[in-house]
């Protein structure tokens, strides 16, 4: 089933992409019985706003299969936004207090580039709360992901985020550390991508009654989980979603502001993303900008070049993760005794109370 954008307002994007016709009305009683209705809160800044919907409405379709699943859009107020935001905004995306009213299976809540260290003094806060309130008692499951997935622990457990000395920035690998129906059917170990300056730190997760299901010594926890009230909060300190450019055009970003005197540092290349070739034209490029700091000098950069060797290795394990998400959302729409608190069940007596999709 294609994926469908609740009320017709379809991002030219996405219509433009999978050659859809703008829907202007759905059978809310298929949507109820049949499929999956999605709000999606999508708060990355203006530069990445579009991209991100891409990313998860592909993911979304892939994963799909035969339940309709129906999405509609929303931001946080107060996250700061240019006037081409604003306008993309008022054109595809709800107004926040529509939500409040809306019947929604599930919620998936992107983050945004934080302006104070501590979250609670974000003007989007209130707000973001609001959501994270309601969504227990509303919804059956909750994705929240990265400053999402951050401002989730401190709301709702007091947990802080800890400042790394660097970004957390390419591509790393995860081992299992439960087993779990939301990992099931992804290898043993597998590969995400992470971008942030910040974590949140397994034992003090686990301490607060949260299930760590994938971390790493090097690019620490990936994904974790807990039941609140009606709903399974599922956390990402990474990007599952994310495309084969997206890190690329972070570090282009990094670099740009780091030309333009934004940032005092040049920007640590990616890891594990890059092959060798493509590594050594950026370290050429590095050299380049350090010695002539002017915004010019990106036109130099070897984009060409090094789009063509990125691959996005990581699409099986999100797809097979999102699928079983989704599989856990009709579950426990048809039947909301089934799966109860993933989090504090073995994984082998959940599988008996229903079947998920593996990854083929």
């Amino acid at each position: 089933m294609p994926l469908i954008i609740d009320g017709g307002r379809v991002p030219p994007s996405w219509g433009e992409k999978k050659s859809l016709r703008r829907i202007l009305s759905i059978d809310r009683h298929e949507s109820r019985t049949k499929g999956v209705s999605i709000a999606f809160i999508n708060n990355m800044p203006d530069s990445a706003l579009e991209d991100t919907e891409l990313q998860f409405f592909e993911l979304l379709d892939v994963v799909s299969g035969d339940v309709p699943v129906f999405v509609k859009l929303y931001s946080l107020t107060g996250v700061p936004r240019t006037d081409r935001g604003e306008r993309h905004l008022n054109s595809f995306y709800w107004d926040m207090n529509d939500l409040w009213n809306s019947r929604c299976d599930a919620v998936i809540m992107t983050g945004t580039e934080p302006r104070h260290p501590d979250l609670r003094e974000e003007t989007y806060w209130p707000v973001l709360t609001q959501v994270l309130d309601w969504a227990e008692r509303n919804t059956t499951s909750t994705v929240l992901s990265c400053l999402a997935a951050h401002a989730g622990v401190l709301h709702c457990d007091g947990i802080r985020r800890h400042a790394l000395s660097d970004k957390q920035f390419g591509v790393f690998d995860f081992a299992k550390a439960a087993d779990h129906p939301l990992i099931e059917g992804t290898p043993e170990m597998v590969r995400f991508p992470h971008s942030r300056w910040n974590e949140v730190r397994a034992d003090e997760l686990t301490a607060n009654g949260y299930l760590v299901l994938t971390q790493s010594a090097e690019g620490g926890v990936d994904s974790f989980v807990k039941k609140r009230k009606r709903s399974l909060f599922v956390h990402f300190q990474g990007h599952p979603e994310y495309g084969a450019q997206t890190l690329l055009k972070e570090y282009r970003r990094d670099i740009k502001r780091f030309l333009r005197q934004e940032r005092e540092t040049y920007p640590s290349m990616p890891k594990g993303y890059f092959d060798t070739a493509a590594a050594r034209l950026l370290t050429d490029f590095r050299e380049v900008a350090q010695s002539n700091r002017q915004e010019q000098v990106m036109d130099r950069f070897p984009d060409a070049a090094v789009v063509g060797t990125l691959e996005k290795r990581w699409h099986l394990s999100a797809a097979t993760v999102y699928r079983n998400w989704l599989q856990y959302v009709v579950t426990n729409k048809a039947d909301l005794t089934a799966f109860p608190a993933l989090a504090a069940v073995p994984a082998s007596a959940a599988r008996k109370r229903s079947v998920l999709h593996q990854e083929g």
